[in-house]
């Protein structure tokens, strides 16, 4: 049992980190995205904006739940 525990220990700051590898990506390809629609169609802007940011909340919401969940199992 505790060499079970130990693992986790390892597993876990190693599956934060993929998570925040992953989200940084993530983000950057919405950002992106958006970037490019707005310079193609700058007057949906205000659409593209609101809807990049909702997507971010969702990616970012992602990363802090990993972070939280090493947190509570101790």
């Amino acid at each position: 049992m505790e060499q079970a525990l130990d693992l986790l220990k390892l597993a876990y700051p190693i599956g934060l980190g993929i998570a925040a590898l992953g989200s940084g990506l993530g983000l950057g390809r919405a950002v992106g995205a958006a970037m490019e629609a707005t310079g193609r169609q700058p007057e949906a802007s205000g659409k593209i904006m609101v809807s990049m940011i909702i997507g971010c909340a969702f990616i970012e919401a992602l990363t802090i739940y990993a972070l939280i969940s090493v947190y509570l199992i101790k």
